[in-house]
């Protein structure tokens, strides 16, 4: 629901507050405004917004407390002036769980109101000027951040979308967001690499054709003959210590390596739709950035030297951490630290998230611990967001290794299901770029509507259905709208608050109303628990919603004010199912 109903509510309640007896604090304006949401338990022929009443009165616990709070709530009620907008206000039940104030809306108002906001502004600006008003932080994510020379395995198809959506979250609600894709491109297994290409595994030409092919293709070899020689380890190691060192030639060749790769992830996150502001690297934080660490940390007295020249820091009694091997060479936290220090630096955040899998918990303890260590009071705005894994996802030919292989998978699949359709709109064969939006919208939200920190089984029938709560489905809801605004033969008047919202009468465009209207409180969900499933579901149900209004509620050949009311909410339904399908990461298809 807009900001400006809500405010204007807030600012009521406590006009009636100040008239309650025993109330010794106000609440805060701004968290009343975001505290209300519309009730989905409301009856089918009512629209409310409910306020929880500790938001007012302040949480009381026990049984004589609840009591004390429905008096105070009663108190408000018969101090609240309703107007044309709210024509009413009640308590919820006495034995609800969390008692509310239900305020019930004027059906044509809150409709006429609303659909002017969603279709009379831009996509952009509904999100954050009509339903957010939140200070403008700077936020920096990293996300997807895959190895150099190592397959972008399915694990980072988790990272990467739900990275993506965060991103695209924290921009809609009118953040400054900073996309990060820290590459690690350093370490001894470019030693075992650089010792391959030595022994002409692989030319320089057969390495640009396919570069993480063919690089997973040396190092794999290397590492299995490290694995029976130690004098190929002891050879491995040499030669990144001497990359670590500056030896040119070895430079040289590992910027090939580092360029072949990248431009070859760079189609693949085209193909999901993905975009870093920046591409980072471990090797950017080299013999300096280190020793700044390390010596900060010495002088606090952390940093401990073992007799074998080992760098270590204690964390607590139980957990110790390594920052410099006994060779010299440094670790991937040690570098992490410096990373962090480099990025407070250039864009001082509010928050900053690395969405990293499960796995990874005591890295970010660590990670945190070190720079609280250094004095780093901004250490606490760094959060984990983290994530499961993935189970049972294979090709016909066998267990996935490149997401490629997946997304190319994925494209096959949905092809055959195109053609066998009776549905299909399009001539497959000559859209292949449909097909291949439909193919990533299955597997995209196929993973975003589980929760995140759920491991699941992934199973290509059920994420390629265009039946229940599929991306297929989302999508072709979002077609079907919009064919419908192209071929009703009706078109919405210029002044849309002029629409005649008294017709909207019916139970399922007032299901559809109110769904539209909850946009606000799933966004807020969302954002709070940096949940996709929280929208996922969210627009599922507005689909379905959608579904029955769309069987039910014809626009063609209908009297002009009832054709353009429900064309209206047709379009409105459109714009926030392709709101909603954008922030998620998916492109709305037109088509299909």
């Amino acid at each position: 629901m807009a900001i400006a109903l809500r405010s204007s509510l807030a600012t009521k309640v406590l006009q009636a507050l100040r008239g309650v007896s025993n109330i010794d604090t106000l609440p805060i304006e701004s968290q009343l405004v975001s505290a209300f949401q519309i009730n989905p338990n409301s009856t089918k022929a009512r629209i409310e917004l409910q306020l929880p009443l500790y938001t007012v009165v302040g949480e009381r616990k026990n049984h004589v407390e609840k009591k004390f709070m429905f008096r105070k709530g009663s108190e408000i009620i018969e101090k609240f002036e309703t107007n044309n907008s709210v024509t009413g206000i009640s308590l919820s039940p006495p034995e609800s769980k969390i008692p509310f104030l239900n305020f019930h809306l004027d059906i044509s108002c809150y409709c006429r109101n609303l659909l002017s906001d969603i279709l009379g502004t831009s996509e952009e600006a509904y999100v954050s000027r009509k339903l957010f008003s939140l200070p403008k932080d700077q936020i920096v994510i990293e996300f997807s951040s895959p190895n150099i020379a190592k397959p972008f395995h399915v694990g980072h198809l988790r990272s990467t979308i739900h990275g993506n959506f965060l991103s695209n979250l924290f921009h809609a609600l009118g953040h400054n967001v900073k996309r990060l894709n820290y590459l690690g491109d350093w370490g001894t297994q470019f030693g075992l690499l650089q010792f391959g290409i030595d022994q002409g595994w692989l030319g320089w030409e057969e390495i640009s054709k396919s570069p993480i092919r063919s690089l997973l293709e040396i190092y794999v070899k290397a590492n299995t003959m490290a694995e029976k020689d130690e004098s190929v380890t002891a050879r491995a190691r040499s030669l990144f210590q001497k990359l670590e060192s500056g030896d040119e030639e070895l430079l040289k060749n590992w910027r090939e390596i580092r360029q072949f790769t990248v431009t070859e992830l760079r189609q693949t996150y085209a193909r999901l739709g993905v975009k870093f502001d920046e591409f980072n690297w471990e090797s950017q934080y080299g013999i300096k950035e280190l020793s700044d660490v390390l010596s900060i940390l010495e002088k606090s007295g952390r940093l401990i030297t073992k007799a074998e020249g080992t760098k270590v820091v204690r964390l607590n009694d139980q957990r110790t951490v390594t920052l410099v091997k006994s060779d010299g060479s440094s670790l991937y936290l040690t570098r992490d630290v410096a990373a962090a220090i480099d990025r407070w630096n250039r864009f001082p955040f509010r928050r900053m998230f690395y969405v990293v899998d499960n796995a990874q918990s005591d890295h970010f303890v660590a990670l945190k611990s070190l720079l609280s260590f250094m004095g780093h009071t901004w250490a606490n705005n760094i959060e984990h967001v983290k994530f499961g894994r993935i189970k049972g996802m294979s090709t016909r030919k066998g267990t996935i290794v490149f997401l490629s292989d997946l997304l190319d998978e994925a494209h096959i699949r949905m092809k055959a299901k195109q053609i066998a359709s009776p549905n299909t709109r399009v001539a497959v064969e000559e859209n292949p770029e449909i097909t291949d939006i439909l193919a990533i919208s299955a597997v995209v939200i196929n993973d975003l509507k589980q929760r995140r920190q759920r491991d699941y089984t992934f199973n290509w029938d059920d994420a390629l259905q265009d039946k229940g709560d599929t991306g297929i489905r989302l999508q072709y809801t979002h077609s079907r709208l919009h064919s419908l605004e192209k071929m009703c033969g009706v078109s919405l008047p210029e002044e849309l608050l002029s629409l005649n919202t008294s017709l909207i009468q019916e139970p399922e465009l007032i299901n559809v109303m109110r769904d539209l209207g909850m946009f606000h409180q799933v966004l807020q969900d969302s954002y709070n628990q940096l949940e996709p499933c929280v929208l996922v579901r969210y627009l599922f149900d507005l689909s379905h919603s959608l579904g029955v209004a769309l069987k039910t509620m014809p626009v063609k050949n209908q009297e002009e004010e009832l054709a353009q009311v429900r064309l209206a909410i047709f379009s409105a339904s459109k714009r926030i199912l392709s709101i909603g399908l954008k922030i998620l990461g998916v492109q709305p298809l037109l088509q299909m």
